[in-house]
């Protein structure tokens, strides 16, 4: 008997909140002697590259038919772009595990925007599953909201990098790419690297002197695995998931980046944050789980 996708995608997700969760509290690491158009363009670049050369060395194909590229064009810049600059200001201006909160209410924004936007109504456990999602949210935001005062911009492009990041997504679910999620991602990273490579040159500070080995080391941890291995489990949930549960299947990278910030830098961990995981636990599994 073939499993259902779902339980194709759960290794993914497992894979997913683990590589993107660690991610957040690197971010400050990563951004000490570059700027973030530097860091991000670096990461980008040498992600899909890497992804790229892996599917050529397997001998995958690597055309993209022509009338897909506008579709993919427009995931790349609305989720890569926004996403990365959105997400990485947020986790400088406020506490990394809180601007990972702010960006991960793209699984409530993906399942409102592929409504509003292509009449792709919720079903009752998927409404459920919304609200759980949300709860676990503002669990961990309200024990934040002093951060979050003192630091508005911060509250704000961590909301704006969730946002990208969910039309992008219905954008990409929508469009149907009909070629292997290594290629697909790889593209679109070395698509999204472009403005950021640009925005890098006009912008960027920090790149009249050496770099630190130890903020190389970090940056290359973030290309290989956060940005490769993660985008490219990404891609793949949202080929087997609608785009609505496949946003829910990223609710467990916070409380697992909350971890990490509480670890690497002593932030909070209590009993807001443990409803938060249950929540979030509850939201995933009835967003996976057979009907």
């Amino acid at each position: 008997m073939a499993a259902s996708p779902a339980a194709k995608a759960l290794p993914l997700v497992l894979l997913l909140t683990l590589v993107w969760g660690t991610n957040w509290a690197l971010f400050p690491l990563a951004v000490r002697e570059v700027s973030v158009w530097t860091f991000r363009a670096v990461s980008l670049t040498g992600a899909g590259v890497l992804l790229l050369a892996f599917a050529r060395a397997r001998g995958i194909a690597l055309a993209i038919p022509r009338r897909y590229w506008p579709a993919v064009t427009a995931a790349a810049l609305v989720y890569l772009v926004v996403w990365n600059l959105a997400s990485t200001y947020a986790a400088i201006l406020i506490p990394s595990g809180q601007a990972a909160i702010l960006g991960f209410t793209m699984p409530l924004w993906t399942v409102l925007v592929a409504w509003l936007a292509f009449g792709e109504r919720p079903t009752a456990r998927m409404w459920i599953a919304v609200a759980l999602a949300a709860t676990g949210v503002a669990l961990l935001a309200i024990p934040a909201r002093t951060a979050y005062a003192t630091a508005p911009a911060g509250f704000l492009l961590g909301l704006l990098a969730g946002l990208g990041w969910a039309v992008g997504t219905v954008i990409l679910k929508r469009a149907s790419v009909p070629v292997p999620a290594l290629v697909l991602t790889g593209w679109q990273l070395l698509i999204a690297a472009v403005p950021l490579a640009a925005g890098a040159v006009w912008l960027g500070r920090g790149q009249g002197h050496a770099v630190s080995l130890q903020t190389w080391l970090v940056i290359g941890y973030i290309t290989i695995v956060p940005m490769a291995i993660g985008n490219a489990a990404w891609f793949s949930i949202v080929r087997l998931l609608p785009a609505g549960v496949a946003g829910l299947s990223s609710v467990m990278v916070p409380v697992v980046a909350m971890v990490t910030g509480a670890i690497a830098y002593g932030e909070p961990l209590g009993p807001w944050q443990l409803g938060a995981m249950g929540c979030s636990a509850g939201a995933l599994g009835l967003a996976l789980a057979r009907k």
